[in-house]
């Protein structure tokens, strides 16, 4: 049996309240063959002061501003020697046997042409599924927490688009499976938590526009794509105008 190398990737700013909790999910897996890559964005919460707790178990990290948080995927994934790389933000966690599990779904799989996801707890939503292919034209199809992807992939793909500041995730993974024609690989087991309310829950007309932008950068009719968005913002007028009360 193959023993991939899996390189994890955790970006922060000012996270202090859960950064601990999402490396100690990170570096108590019954995993021997992975790196630790913290990538934090200059932060003057404390973050800084978790991370140095654990320093001497990092492959890597750094404490410096960025360009956002794609930006900060990207150097981590620069950094990254390992042959699957898994990004697991400061707010969300991996539950126990993650890479494991991924490890064992690569077996007999070619590193050039698949990239895996699995199931995600939502804080609130509950058990989201790892992949929908039903929706890869449509919106989101697969969640980012539970996404293991070759570094090959990156490397034939292409890194986050900086561009986006609210769903570069979603433009790789659309243009990873929609352009470059990797496959997915699915399994039915719960990879990850992701605990809602962050940049992207708060920010929804946003994501939706971003959503758009991805669409038709890859030459989805316009008007589809726009009837679609029309009724995305209506769907979520509520939750669009209780963000903006909020702020």
């Amino acid at each position: 049996m193959k023993k991939f190398k899996i390189s994890i990737v955790t970006v922060c700013y000012n996270s202090a309240e859960h950064l601990e909790q999402a490396m100690l999910s990170v570096l108590e897996q019954d995993y021997d063959n992975f790196e630790y890559i913290v990538i934090d964005g200059g932060s003057t919460d404390g973050s800084v002061e978790i991370i140095r707790k654990y320093q001497d178990r990092l492959t890597y990290w750094i404490s410096e501003p960025d360009g956002g948080i794609y930006d900060a995927m990207n150097k981590g994934i620069v950094k990254a020697t390992g042959d699957i790389v898994g990004m697991i933000n400061s707010d969300d966690f991996y539950l126990p046997g993650a890479f494991q599990k991924a490890a064992d779904a690569f077996q007999k799989k070619d590193l050039n042409n698949h990239i895996l996801w699995g199931d995600v707890q939502y804080e609130i939503q509950g058990l989201v599924k790892g992949f929908r292919p039903e929706n890869i034209t449509m919106g989101a199809f697969a969640p980012h927490p539970s996404m293991f992807c070759p570094k090959r992939i990156y490397e034939k793909a292409g890194l986050y688009d900086t561009s986006f500041r609210f769903l570069g995730d979603y433009d790789f993974m659309y243009r990873a499976i929609n352009k470059f024609k990797i496959s997915p690989i699915y399994i039915p087991e719960t990879i990850a938590f992701f605990r809602e309310g962050g940049l992207a829950d708060s920010n929804i007309s946003q994501c939706l526009h971003d959503e758009l932008k991805v669409k038709l950068k890859y030459g989805q009719s316009r008007r589809k794509v726009y009837l679609i968005f029309l009724l995305k913002l209506l769907k979520n007028s509520l939750r669009i105008l209780k963000s903006c009360l909020t702020r």
